[in-house]
């Protein structure tokens, strides 16, 4: 079992910065390969980045590359999002999750955080 809390939301203006944390506990959070979605409001979930479990490899949603990165201290069983250059359109909801294998870019992780609630104003 893999307990997971994010934290960092919050209100920021259009071309602002936050990073999002996600603190894992109750399990060898190392071992995990990790994802960050978003849902805004009447839509679906959305991909929109992850790192193995090495921090080796990130993968990023087309919409946020070279704005966000994600990466991770295993040491402090934490990942981060650092997000840059933000949009009105990244206001959403964002979760963390931890998968042990399988596609980092596909929802079904195995465990997911509360979220956290991002609102870009304009």
């Amino acid at each position: 079992q893999v307990q997971l809390v994010e934290s960092g939301g919050g209100l920021v203006q259009a071309g602002g910065s936050l990073r999002l944390s996600c603190v894992a506990s109750g399990s060898t959070f190392s071992s995990y390969n990790m994802g960050w979605f978003r849902q805004a409001p009447g839509k679906e979930r959305e991909f929109v980045a992850a790192i193995t479990w090495s921090g080796s490899t990130a993968y990023y949603a087309n919409s946020v590359k070279g704005r966000f990165t994600i990466s991770r201290d295993n040491a402090r069983n934490t990942v981060y999002l650092q997000m840059n250059s933000l949009k009105p359109e990244d206001t959403a909801v964002y979760y963390c999750a931890a998968r042990l294998r399988g596609r980092l870019v596909s929802s079904d992780y195995d465990y997911w955080g509360q979220g956290t609630q991002v609102i870009i104003s304009s």
